[in-house]
């Protein structure tokens, strides 16, 4: 139960995280609409499948971390809550989403390998700072590092697959026409929403650890 209820604080604040828009969600937008759905979607995997690296090389350097210095610990944990806020505050105040209108048919979409899609959601994501400081932070701080290392790897199968989910219906959404126009007349607010929530974490985190 003590695992089942970690795992939702986590999944909680992961959830939040991976809908801001960054690096990833345009790479994804990028593919769905000049390569298509399907190359979308293994591109999607493809960072799913990055997302299990970060979790490893996690899991193998966070007892080290803990054991050899608390204070260290501490200041990667509260450089979680100053990435949340910062987060936050700049998706609150991003204007919307900046897409330009593009039109392309089913026959101009250029063909692209699935071992390519791959590659490319794996990269992205593996080069991209936003994950990586969620898991040398965020995750150091929300999983208790007495929490054994395959519950943890469970974590983040979970953590992946639910990115995968998400990017695969951000893939569907934006084949769609009338879908992907209505979810960028709402960015605004879609921003200023999850803004909101990430600051809200990021202040819920600060005070929990204010308490200990």
């Amino acid at each position: 139960m003590q695992y089942y209820f970690e795992f939702l604080g986590l999944v909680a604040v992961f959830s939040i995280f991976i809908v801001v828009p960054g690096a990833d969600f345009a790479v994804i937008l990028g593919q769905s609409i000049v390569h298509g759905r399907r190359a979308a979607m293994m591109t999607g995997l493809g960072m799913g499948f990055s997302l299990l690296f970060h979790i490893s090389y996690t899991i193998l350097g966070l007892g080290l971390i803990v054991s050899q210095s608390l204070m260290m610990f501490a200041m990667i944990k509260w450089a979680g809550v100053a990435y949340l806020v910062y987060l936050g505050i700049k998706s609150f105040r991003e204007p919307g989403f900046q897409v330009n209108e593009i039109e392309i048919s089913d026959e101009d979409r250029k063909p692209i390998s699935a071992l390519r899609c791959l590659g490319m959601g794996f990269i992205t994501n593996a080069l991209n700072p936003k994950p990586v400081l969620f898991f040398l932070s965020l995750f150091s701080t929300l999983v208790h590092h007495d929490t054994p290392a395959l519950v943890q790897l469970s974590y983040g199968i979970g953590m992946a697959t639910a990115l995968v989910a998400w990017f695969a219906g951000v893939s569907t959404f934006f084949t769609v026409k009338p879908i992907r126009d209505r979810f960028i007349a709402s960015g605004k607010w879609f921003n200023r929403i999850t803004g909101a929530a990430l600051v809200g974490f990021g202040f819920r985190l600060a005070l929990a650890r204010a308490a200990d």
